[in-house]
């Protein structure tokens, strides 16, 4: 079992930079491939970023590529999502999601067993 707590989310002008963090709970948090998924008003969860077990591969959207950098840190049950050059379509809540076993389709939402409650990025113009 793996608790998510999502934080860092709140409202930037576009160009600016946010840096959300997912801190987990329990021991296997390193057995778990990671990753960053948003929703928006209106539309279908959406994959953003996944990073696997000892941070060796990562895994980006292609709208977010070069402006979104997921990490994670095992030693403090942590990952991260740094955001920058943000626009007004990045607005939704990001939820950080986890998942136990191996697979190629990390976009998949149904691919997760694990989710955090999310948090509110808010990207004005």
């Amino acid at each position: 079992q793996v608790q998510l707590v999502e934080s860092g989310g709140g409202l930037v002008q576009a160009g600016g930079s946010l840096r959300l963090s997912c801190a987990a709970s329990g021991r296997t948090f390193s057995t778990y491939a990671m990753g960053w998924f948003r929703q928006a008003p209106g539309k279908e969860r959406e994959f953003v970023a996944a990073i696997n077990r000892d941070g060796g591969s990562t895994y980006y959207l292609d709208s977010v590529k070069g402006r979104f950098t997921i990490s994670r840190d095992n030693a403090k049950n942590m990952v991260y999502l740094q955001m920058n050059s943000l626009k007004p379509e990045d607005t939704a809540v990001y939820y950080c999601a986890a998942r136990k076993l191996y697979s190629s389709t990390y976009y998949r939402v149904s691919e997760y067993d694990y989710w955090g409650q999310g948090t509110q990025v808010t990207v004005s113009s």
